[in-house]
C-alpha cells in the first residue's frame, strides 16, 4: 500500500513573480534575524525546525518525480545535500508527452517543486536534512498493485504515459494538501506560517489542475473514474481510521474539490501521511517511497488504534 508522511507543515514558496520571490527572501531574512528554527518543541507540538524539514523531505519526493518526468534529469548536487543520511533516487525519466497540456502541467509543476526545495533549504540553513533514498519505481507498483490497478507481478510506469504520470500526481497532490493543512496548527512562527499559507495555496493549485484535468480525461474515458476510485481507497485505508479521502467522482457528478461539509479542505497528521507514503498502515518508519524511511525527526507512521 502507499503512504506519504508530509507532515503538513512547511514553509514553501507560492512565489510565481519576481516582487512574490523578493517578498518570501525578505521573509526569510526576517525569520533568520529572529534565529534559524529550532530542534525544540512547542506545548502540543514539533519544532518549526522540525515540522518544516519534514516538509522538505515530501517537497524532495515531489520534486524529484515531477522534475524527472518534465526534464529527464534530478535535482542538482546543491539542492540535495544537508544533515542525516543522503540517498539516491531509483527510478524516474522523462515522458514522452502527448499532450501539449500534460506536458505544460507537469513544467510548471516541476519548476515550482524544485523551487519549494531550494525555499525550505534557504528557510532552514545548516539544519536542513539532505534527500533521503527515494523510489519511483518499485513503490508505484506497489501502490498500483494494493489498488488493484495491475495484477501481482506486473509493472506500473508513471512515467510510460500522460495518463499513467497523472494518476501518480493524483496519489501526491491530494496527500501534499492534506499535508500542509495537518501542519498549520503547529507552526508557531508567524513568518513561516505565511509562507507556509503561501506553499498550501499552491499545492492546492497543483491538486486542482491535476483533478480537473483528469476530470477531462474520464468524460472521454469512464474508466479513469474507477482508477481513481481505487486509489483513493488505498489512500483512505493506509492512512488511518478517518474515512476522509475522496476520489473525482463520476461524469454525472463530479467532486473536483474535496472538502468537508463546510467547504474546508481537510488536513492529515504527519502520522498519517507518513503511513501513505510508507505504504504500510502499521506505523512503520520505512518503506514504500522512502525505502530508508525521512531524514530528520518526524519519521514515523501511525500505528492501528485498538478496537
Amino acid at each position: 500500500m502507499s503512504e506519504d508522511r508530509f507532515i503538513d507543515d512547511a514553509i514553501k514558496r507560492s512565489a510565481e513573480t519576481a516582487e512574490d520571490r523578493d517578498k518570501l527572501a525578505r521573509m526569510v531574512a526576517q525569520a533568520t534575524e529572529a534565529g534559524t528554527p529550532t530542534a525544540t518543541t512547542g506545548q502540543d507540538g514539533p519544532s518549526d525546525a522540525s515540522i518544516l524539514n519534514f516538509a522538505l523531505n515530501l517537497e524532495y519526493l515531489e520534486a524529484e518525480f515531477y522534475v524527472r518526468g518534465a526534464t529527464g534529469q534530478g535535482l542538482p548536487d546543491d539542492l540535495v545535500g544537508g544533515t542525516g543520511k543522503p540517498g539516491q533516487v531509483s527510478g524516474g525519466r522523462q515522458v514522452e508527452f502527448r499532450s501539449a497540456v500534460v506536458k505544460n502541467i507537469a513544467r510548471e509543476i516541476a519548476m515550482d517543486e524544485r523551487a519549494h526545495v531550494a525555499f525550505l533549504r534557504n528557510a532552514l540553513g545548516d539544519t536542513a536534512v539532505a534527500r533521503p533514498q527515494i523510489s519511483l519505481e518499485h513503490s508505484f507498483t506497489a501502490a498500483a498493485t494494493a489498488a488493484e490497478l495491475i495484477k501481482p507481478g506486473e509493472i506500473f510506469d508513471p512515467y510510460a504515459s500522460d495518463r499513467n504520470f497523472l494518476f501518480a500526481a493524483f496519489l501526491f497532490e491530494d496527500v501534499g494538501v492534506t499535508a500542509f493543512k495537518g501542519a498549520a496548527p503547529f507552526i508557531s512562527n508567524k513568518t513561516y506560517l505565511d509562507a507556509a499559507a503561501g506553499l498550501l495555496a499552491t499545492e492546492a493549485y497543483h491538486a486542482g489542475i491535476v483533478r480537473a484535468t483528469l476530470f477531462a480525461e474520464g468524460l472521454a474515458d469512464d474508466s479513469v473514474f474507477d482508477v481513481l476510485h481505487k486509489i483513493s481507497a488505498v489512500r483512505n485505508a493506509v492512512s488511518g481510521p478517518a474515512d476522509d479521502d475522496q476520489d473525482l467522482g463520476t461524469k454525472d457528478e463530479a467532486n473536483l474539490v474535496p472538502t468537508d461539509e463546510h467547504g474546508r479542505a481537510f488536513g492529515r497528521s504527519a502520522a498519517e501521511i507518513l503511513n501513505i507514503v510508507y505504504l504500510d498502515p502499521q506505523g512503520a518508519s520505512s518503506g514504500g517511497f522512502y525505502p530508508d524511511g525521512l531524514n530528520g525527526d518526524i519519521v514515523q507512521g501511525a500505528a492501528p488504534t485498538a478496537g
